[in-house]
């Protein structure tokens, strides 16, 4: 089982910039697609960005298209969210998740495993 742990988050005005790190085990992190989701207290996890397992292809939530930005370094086992323009409604803890098909989803349901999560807080 591929285990994930994050790391990145951090308090930051707005209209910062933060970047998450997520770091997978195993071999085949190459052939899955990773996916960032969010949940802020009292909320829904929601869904935030997709990459495919080449990194070819990524999906974003409506609500950060534009700002976010998600890649992926298959030699480092390790995917990243570059967030900008951070906004207050940012704020939530973030979690990274892996799908283990090279198709990327915006449905949390499609993800297997799940990393502890990082606090990600932009205050006004």
């Amino acid at each position: 089982q591929v285990q994930l742990v994050e790391s990145g988050g951090g308090l930051v005005q707005a209209g910062g910039s933060l970047r998450l790190s997520c770091a997978a085990s195993g071999p085949t992190f190459r052939g899955y697609a990773m996916g960032w989701f969010r949940q802020a207290p009292g909320k829904e996890r929601e869904f935030v960005a997709s990459i495919t397992g080449s990194g070819g292809s990524t999906r974003y939530g409506d609500s950060v298209k534009g700002r976010f930005a998600i890649s992926r370094d298959n030699a480092k086992n390790t995917v990243y969210l570059q967030m900008n323009s951070l906004k207050p409604e940012d704020t939530a803890v973030y979690y990274c998740a892996v799908r283990q098909t090279p198709y990327y989803s915006d449905s949390a349901r499609n993800f297997g495993s799940w990393g502890q999560g990082t606090q990600v807080t932009v205050s006004s």
